[in-house]
């Protein structure tokens, strides 16, 4: 079945008028280089001074990315993505604390969030940032294998039992959880944390998954290894896949540090690996569930056209396709229209906690030849559509 992502009528389908013209309002502002770098710093230095924001930032490009300061207010986006058989995944998205203090309440908020979806039909993913729920410094050190003080080794121990009570939680929930992927000096606790988890609770099927950020070049080949993993513990492979988000940082820190650079040369080779891991998943489905995290509509119709080679269900429990909430839905109401399962990462969480988020939304949309100038374009001609009937 070949996905009509030009059909706006469908795009849109939750949006009123007002809501448009505030889509609109927002995507050609932050289409601008120059206005989201002084927003940017302008923001950052309201959250340092503490002036209050929330006046500014709430109505307008936190509306628009975030569902709500807590569980409980996001439920209005939930209830209304349910409308049009779009699913949310609840992503408390508080990153970049330090604090033993602020790495427990984000531990015990994600814990909340595991046993909320267990109560919601339309919540079908739990959710959780691994730099949420330890310090970087550590995770880096064990990542690397480098020497680490008594207290650096407890605070390590500390990580790995956050991370067991999380999956343990969404295994007793029967909620599949997706463990983020960090940068690449991070990732190697994470994987074999994420791993160990899966060897323990996906016994009966996928509940935790592993992240794959497909602009790394060795990707393709821990997919390979992760699942003879899999198949040597006799357990079912969980792969959430992305492009990836960290590319620029990637880039400065291994030319700084002296080190091969862990990208991609170029886009299309990160493409190519990303539709080569789906294939390679959806051609082990018996073992294998997957999580195709996407804006690119190539790669969405990519396993679309898979799955049906294979005579695959579009609602096969095994098979999910997902973007960000505020982003995309050109892709995620008309592949829900056909009965593919679908979910918007739906962040919510304090407005001046969410902001790095916030922000980093802002700046991938900046180029005109990238997310705002493909948002725009849609949102002009639903505008003009309705505006003739």
């Amino acid at each position: 079945m070949k996905i009509d992502f030009n059909n706006t009528e469908n795009a849109f389908i939750s949006k009123s008028n007002a809501d448009l013209n505030k889509a609109y309002v927002l995507f050609k502002t932050i289409a601008s280089p120059q206005i989201v770098r002084m927003g940017a710093q302008m923001l950052n230095l309201a959250l340092k001074i503490h002036f209050p924001i929330n006046w500014a930032v709430k109505p307008t490009i936190y509306q628009h990315f975030v569902g709500g300061e807590s569980i409980q207010s996001s439920n209005a986006a939930i209830r209304k993505l349910e409308k049009y058989n779009v699913k949310a995944i609840l992503d408390y998205s508080v990153e970049g604390k330090e604090e033993e203090e602020d790495i427990q309440l984000a531990f015990e908020e994600t814990l909340r969030a595991i046993k909320n979806a267990g109560q919601d039909p339309n919540i079908p993913f739990a959710v959780f940032k691994p730099t949420a729920m330890g310090g970087s410094l550590v995770l880096e050190k064990a990542s690397l294998g480098t020497a680490m003080t008594p207290t650096e080794q407890k605070e390590e121990s500390q990580f790995r039992a956050r991370v067991h009570e999380l999956c343990k939680t969404a295994y007793e929930s029967n909620i599949p959880i997706l463990i983020d992927a960090e940068h690449s000096w991070y990732q190697n606790i994470i994987d074999e944390v994420t791993n160990a988890e899966m060897a323990l609770f996906n016994k009966e099927k996928a509940i935790v998954f592993n992240t794959f950020q497909m602009y790394r070049h060795d990707r393709l080949a821990f997919l390979d290894q992760s699942y003879k993993m899999a198949l040597a513990g006799n357990y079912f492979l969980g792969a959430k896949f992305v492009r990836g988000a960290y590319m620029e940082i990637e880039r400065e820190r291994a030319a700084r540090k002296g080190y091969n650079d862990p990208i991609q040369p170029d886009k299309e080779t990160t493409d190519k690996d990303y539709n080569a891991a789906l294939k390679y998943c959806l051609e082990r489905i018996d073992r294998i569930s997957i999580f195709n995290g996407t804006h690119n509509e190539f790669s969405t119709q990519y396993m679309i056209d898979e799955m049906e080679k294979l005579e695959l269900a579009k609602n096969d429990h095994r098979c999910w396709f997902s973007q960000l909430y505020g982003m995309s839905d050109h892709i995620s109401f008309n592949v829900s229209k056909t009965g593919y399962n679908v979910a918007k990462y739906l962040p919510y969480g304090p407005v001046k906690h969410v902001m790095p988020y916030l922000l980093r939304r802002a700046e991938e949309n900046t180029s005109a030849q990238g997310q705002s100038g493909r948002e725009l374009s849609f949102i002009m001609i639903e505008k003009h559509r309705r505006n003739k009937h």
